[in-house]
């Protein structure tokens, strides 16, 4: 089953970063993005409409019980998406559960009350369903697209599912083989990821966001289906989830929902609060050797915020700008005679903390601190100057065109709109939309002021001495003869 928890397919942020262990970049500035130019109007109302228009199509109540409900009816379709998602993640998990969330996840996909066994799977595969989940710091969802035909079933599943999973010694045995397995190849199997990860949740040790999402190998091993159980009952419940339906949706389809769901209890244990954390952001450096590493590579980390807070959606075009589009600084540097061979970025945006990150990969010729001093340097004249109007309005377009299409996917929708933050409970769509919409300029500028200046965290990934020495040499080599060999073996 593909997974997205931190590290794409293995979800964990680490992974995600040492995938990128063989990307990089060298940072020469690029004039013409930095320069002023006359002020240009910055009026995407008319582009923004859709977001406007599908919103108020949405059909959202609130059960009893808590649960959310939001439907989407569309037009000229025979399929529904159906996303679940559930306000529980690894920063639930206490000291010896390392891993339950992740765990879990893998459990509902092996059988329920009145569906045992691989009744789910199969069920769904003979409807030609699609199917799948993820998990997070802050969230597990689950999300699938059938026929509409088979909405009434799928709703029973669902719910059977969630309320009622089997849990016995067998299928726990199983999944944990699963996730061991999945941990081994996303992980330990793969160069400077394990002690990458380490080093990166070791900056929040002892906070709940301190530990991998895809959770450690002896927690893993010592779950039982007792343990669970428990973790079952505190956060899968009706108060901790939002249900979303995208397609064809039959006039039933509410009644359907009332009969699954309505009669679920939440638990008398109050729903577990969590604040923002309070990290004091210092330059950090490290080192770590991998014998089975490839070629030098360099990790930096900015501690942020996360997505409650005000700095939110500036900070989401800063790391645009820098980091994540084609037009960013970093992909500019890579127009002409480069520094570094790949450059990856995946901002990290929990719901109390954030962590902006960038690998680099050096030429033959470039030594890590020289991409260190780029980077710095980049930052730097961002920090320096406000953006000019031209550029922020193509920032925000930008974002704007990747919200709109999500509307083209109703499975992606479903997931958007179950993922919704309390403060935009009746405004999914276009509540984050009109708060990157009055980002300004200088407050951009702040951000990179304020987040990034001084608080580097560097960690570089090395590998094994004879290939150190080798780069080492390299660098000293006139650049002709440096790139005239680097280009023969590549």
């Amino acid at each position: 089953m593909k997974r997205l928890i931190f590290i794409n397919k293995a979800k964990n942020y680490i992974t995600t970063v040492t995938v990128a262990a063989l990307s990089t970049l060298a940072i020469s500035l690029p004039v013409s993005a930095l320069t002023k130019t006359e002020p240009a109007a910055c009026n995407l109302n008319k582009l923004a409409q859709p977001l406007y228009e599908v919103e108020q199509r949405i059909q959202y109540r609130q059960l009893d019980n808590g649960l959310q409900v939001r439907t989407l009816p569309l037009k000229n379709t025979q399929a529904v998406s159906i996303a679940s998602q559930f306000d529980v993640g690894s920063r639930n998990e206490v000291k010896g559960q390392a891993g339950y969330a992740h765990l879990f996840e893998h459990m509902l996909f092996k059988g329920s009350k009145h569906a045992p066994g691989d009744s789910y799977t199969q069920t769904m595969s003979a409807l030609s369903g699609q199917f799948n989940a993820s998990t997070f710091f802050d969230f597990t969802n689950y999300y699938l697209t059938i026929p509409s035909q088979a909405l009434e079933l799928s709703l029973w599943l669902e719910a059977d599912r969630f309320r009622y999973p089997s849990l016995n010694e067998t299928t726990v045995k199983n999944q944990q083989g699963a996730v061991l397995e999945e941990m081994a190849t996303s992980i330990d199997n793969q160069p400077y990821v394990r002690k990458a990860m380490e080093f990166l949740l070791s900056q929040v040790e002892g906070t709940p966001y301190g530990h991998a999402v895809i959770g450690s190998v002896a927690d893993v091993k010592a779950a039982t289906p007792q343990s669970l159980n428990a973790f079952h009952q505190r956060y899968y419940r009706p108060d901790a989830m939002q249900l979303s339906l995208v397609g064809d949706i039959p006039k039933q389809t509410q009644d359907w929902i009332d009969a699954q769901f309505s009669d679920w209890q939440a638990p008398d244990i109050e729903l577990t609060q969590m604040d923002d954390l309070k990290v004091s952001p210092k330059p950090v450096y490290g080192e770590i050797v991998d014998e089975r590493g490839p070629w030098p590579a360099v990790l930096f980390a900015w501690h942020t915020v996360g997505s409650n807070s005000k700095d939110a959606a500036g900070l989401a075009l800063l790391e645009a700008y820098l980091f994540q589009n084609k037009s960013s600084l970093i992909q500019g540097t890579s127009l002409s005679d480069p520094d570094q061979l790949l450059s990856y970025s995946i901002p990290l945006t929990m719901t109390h903390h954030g962590m902006t990150n960038l690998v680099l990969v050096p030429r033959a010729r470039t030594s890590l601190d020289k991409l260190s001093k780029n980077v710095e340097s980049l930052i730097a004249s961002v920090a320096a100057q406000t953006l000019d109007d031209a550029h922020l309005c193509q920032l925000k377009q930008i974002w704007l065109n990747k919200a709109l299409s999500t509307l083209d996917s109703p499975s992606r929708l479903a997931r958007s709109l179950s993922a919704t933050q309390p403060r935009d409970k009746l405004h999914p769509l276009t509540g984050p939309w009109q708060r990157i919409d009055a980002v300004s300029a200088k407050e951009l500028q702040a951000i990179a002021q304020r987040y990034f200046i001084g608080n580097t965290v560097r960690l570089d990934l090395l590998p094994p001495w004879y290939i150190r020495a080798t780069k080492s040499i390299l660098e000293l080599l006139p650049k002709e003869m440096s790139d005239s060999l680097e280009e023969s073996v590549m």
